[in-house]
């Protein structure tokens, strides 16, 4: 097996419907917004949804005279960045100037890092379902700053620029081609903004721009990935294609089975696939042409005359790397060791890092699934139904807790304590207090279950009899019994009861 594939991997994707066999390789280049109230190279604030062009310092407008100055915070959160995906962090970085024209770019040219970028090769461990993973390569990370906004429908007859974005940090996250079909890209999206999220480098908010993918395409022959690996040929990957600004998982998986399934038939009918850069349209599910792929040297990149490399202090680097939180994979791993949870509901619980402080506050010192079956099946499910997320919880973890040292303590039964989440959930209040206002509490006095027990059995002889040809019938008297005592009766001395005297 491939080095690169030292987890088991899942079949590489292969296109139905085509006249021969064809593989797909992916690779992403992933945008993320940089964590900071400053932008890049200016005190500018990067607050989203401010009005137009109030966010916008002189050095952001390229006022005449006016010069950037590095936000020291940008560069230590991508640092993090850097080492919450294992990668290098390069000491010595520097910025060089990427020259192109739009209207919403008022310098003429972007200040990114080509050369020398500020992180190195790391990796992601991207899982595909139980037991199944792939090691996706991280080639580097460097720094960049974002463009404006060039808005086109509010007028028949002019454009309209918003220059709040201008200078904003970016970190593009470039992966090597090492993805091998739409789910694994998707997964290894959402993967990379799970892990960005729990470093507090990047919100992820794709609605908002704060993270986009640009995703390259191409498709080779079975066995010809293989041959990539052995060589570091390019050649034998196939021609690639760009597709510009994916800010959906969705729409990533449909733009790549589409532009995959374009190539497959260009290449079939004889024909070339030419590199260039698309655009994803999902209301025809179609890629269109945007522009001839340029490369490097079509920018005139060179380093940028107004800052100076950037060195750093690998002191620093240790002090950062020393604050760096738990991160998913290690938390989900002692999720399942400390509490015995599955892998399945330890990788629900740590998919952000809120709902995994919640689930950790509610289960300390109690029964992990018991906890995990709550927060998930009842919580979750809940706040789902109503579209909110974990920090929406009418719920305290301190309240969630309580119902659950109810249920242990056998105070109350599954079934009300349902109702008391209910309760909690649309009046809030201390569930202890709110069990002993309102007789919730389950009757455990077996003397009186006892009684109610007989009375069913007594009063439903033909029941009986056929509970004794059909033992499974027994759950008939036990909803009865329940139902009598109001649904407080506890399950298990019912259960028990009923068997016993339908047995005699």
């Amino acid at each position: 097996m491939l080095d690169h594939l030292a987890y088991q991997s899942p079949a590489p994707k292969v296109i139905a419907g085509a006249k021969d066999d064809w593989e797909l390789v992916i690779g992403l280049e992933v945008h993320a917004q940089v964590a900071s109230k400053a932008k890049l190279f200016s005190g500018a604030s990067t607050q989203f949804g401010a009005e137009p062009n109030s966010n916008v310092a002189f050095v952001d407008a390229a006022m005449p005279g006016m010069l950037p100055v590095i936000n020291e915070f940008c560069i230590e959160q991508a640092v993090r960045t850097g080492l919450g995906l294992n990668a290098d962090i390069n000491l010595m970085s520097a910025f060089d100037r990427k020259n192109y024209f739009y209207p919403d770019l008022p310098q003429g040219y972007q200040i990114s890092q080509l050369y020398h970028p500020i992180v190195g090769e790391g990796e992601i461990i991207v899982d595909m379902g139980p037991g199944v993973a792939r090691k996706v390569r991280v080639e580097r990370i460097h720094l960049e700053q974002d463009a404006g906004k060039s808005i086109h429908d509010m007028d028949p007859n002019m454009s309209f620029v918003d220059l709040n974005r201008t200078g904003v940090a970016l970190m593009e996250i470039v992966s090597r081609p090492d993805i091998r079909g739409p789910e694994e890209a998707a997964a290894y999206v959402t993967k990379l903004r799970q892990i960005l999220r729990y470093l507090g480098t990047c919100d992820g908010n794709m609605q908002e721009g704060s993270m986009r993918a640009d995703v390259n395409v191409s498709v080779c022959r079975p066995g010809d990935y293989e041959k990539y690996w052995e060589t570091q040929d390019f050649a034998h990957l196939g021609t690639r294609c760009e597709i510009k600004n994916m800010n959906s998982m969705r729409f990533i998986q449909a733009a790549i089975d589409v532009e995959a399934r374009r190539q497959i038939a260009i290449l079939e009918d004889g024909g070339t696939v030419t590199q260039e850069t698309r655009l994803y349209d999902p209301d025809k599910n179609e890629t269109r042409s945007m522009r001839s792929k340029e490369e490097a040297h079509d920018y005139r990149y060179f380093p940028c005359p107004d800052l100076l490399p950037l060195e750093i202090e690998q002191s620093w680097v240790d002090d950062i790397a020393a604050t760096l939180p738990e991160l998913p994979d290690a938390k989900k791993t002692r999720f399942v060791t400390d509490f015995h949870l599955s892998e399945y509901d330890a990788s629900v619980l740590t998919a952000e890092a809120e709902s995994a402080a919640y689930f950790e506050a509610v289960a300390q010192g109690r029964d992990g699934k018991l906890a995990a079956n709550w927060v998930i099946n009842e919580l979750f499910g809940r706040l789902k139904k109503e579209d909110h997320d974990i920090g929406e919880s009418p719920v305290t973890p301190a309240q969630l807790g309580s119902i659950i040292d109810l249920i242990s303590a056998d105070t109350i039964s599954g079934k009300i304590a349902k109702e008391l989440f209910e309760i909690v959930y649309t009046e809030g209040g201390d569930p202890a207090e709110i069990v002993d206002a309102r007789g919730m509490k389950q009757v455990t006095d077996t003397g009186a279950i006892e009684a109610a027990v007989d009375q069913i059995i007594a009063d439903n002889p033909a029941q009986v009899a056929k509970a004794k040809e059909n033992p499974k019938l027994a759950g008939w008297f036990v909803g009865q019994v329940m139902k009598a005592t109001g649904g407080k009766a506890n399950p298990k001395a019912v259960n028990e009861l009923v068997a016993k005297k339908l047995a005699q």
